[in-house]
């Protein structure tokens, strides 16, 4: 915290100002961002939100969402002229350059400063001004803090407020998960009086469905969902041929994983998902296994105890039988105390 004070003097001043963050991003990455993004239009700053690929549309309902910039949609050129001109630029929900892909390097060789706010582990030394904290159960839980050290509590309208609780929210699992500490419960109710209508930003969220969405998800838990009750994991792998066939769109993955991981008994659950670029993972634990450093010690990923990430450039099936043959070394640390139903 005490380095992201010395920014405060900076912001004094208007600045032309960018904020960027992860590749496909979610609730806290977007949340965090646009939340960011109105505090300092309030401040009097020149703003822009660049992100690096598309997002679902159940968040499109944030406030300041229509101004984002979107780097693969053939904004490439704008990109470069806006972060050329930037002043300071804010980098939110991610620890290292490569998240943001051709936009990390436009980043890296701008001479403006960089400001990183993040809770992934094993950040990139990049930044001139940063709050890093493993501890935090979200980046917008980290934004807001700043906000009100800076002692601007009072420019936390309904609408940033509510971009703000819809990160925590997400990146707790609905306040499930371990990472919900009394910190949390705390700022979601300041968030609460400030004005987030928390009942209609889950329903934005969560309950917001196509119905080609539907019939995908019961299609992925009918027909793809495979379980090794053996070594307690279960995953979901899905093709492009799936995706075209339930005319799929960013997000509609979104969740997926967490269903093969609330199966009684499941200690790892993965979601691989094909795409052009390569074989997407998602993965998902429980108690003391650590996702993280498997994904990066195989998938080219990494991110939190119990929730991380990776991609492979293998096949789909390549990867999966790569996957498969992983877990049987990690037969030990995987055991549960709750055996799987016998029907599985």
């Amino acid at each position: 915290m005490q380095d992201i004070l010395k920014l405060k003097e900076v912001l004094e001043i208007p600045q032309n100002i960018i904020i960027t963050t992860h590749h496909k991003p979610d609730a806290d990455a977007l949340g965090s961002s646009l939340g960011l993004y109105n505090y300092l239009i309030k401040k009097g700053h020149q703003v822009t939100v660049i992100t690096p690929s598309d997002y679902a549309d159940f968040l499109a309902w944030m406030k300041g969402n229509d101004k984002v910039v979107v780097f693969s949609d053939g904004n490439e050129s704008l990109s470069q002229s806006l972060v050329n001109k930037a002043d300071i630029i804010f980098c939110l929900d991610f620890s290292n350059l490569k998240r943001i892909k051709e936009l990390g390097e436009l980043v890296r060789n701008s001479s403006a400063k960089k400001v990183l706010i993040d809770h992934h582990r094993e950040p990139e030394q990049f930044a001139d001004y940063g709050y890093h904290d493993v501890g935090s159960a979200s980046t917008a839980q980290l934004v807001y803090k700043t906000i009100v050290a800076y002692g601007d509590k009072h420019l936390v309208d309904k609408d940033i407020a509510e971009c703000f609780y819809a990160g925590i929210m997400t990146d707790t699992g609905s306040f499930k998960h371990p990472n919900t500490n009394k910190e949390v419960h705390e700022i979601v109710a300041e968030l609460i009086d400030l004005g987030a209508n928390n009942s209609e930003v889950s329903r934005l969220i969560y309950d917001t469905n196509s119905l080609d969405r539907l019939k995908f998800l019961g299609f992925a838990l009918s027909q793809r969902l495979k379980v090794f009750p053996e070594y307690h994991v279960a995953y979901f792998a899905i093709s492009m041929k799936d995706l075209e066939k339930f005319k799929s769109r960013t997000g509609d993955t979104e969740g997926l994983v967490n269903y093969a991981l609330s199966i009684n008994g499941i200690t790892m659950a993965a979601l691989f998902t094909e795409s052009e670029e390569g074989v997407k993972l998602s993965l998902r634990s429980i108690g003391d296994f650590e996702v993280n450093t498997l994904a990066a010690h195989y998938f080219n990923g990494g991110g939190h105890k119990n929730a991380a990430g990776g991609i492979s450039y293998k096949s789909l099936d390549d990867t999966v039988a790569f996957f498969e043959n992983i877990i049987k070394e990690y037969s030990v640390q995987l055991k549960n105390k709750k055996p799987i139903e016998t029907y599985v």
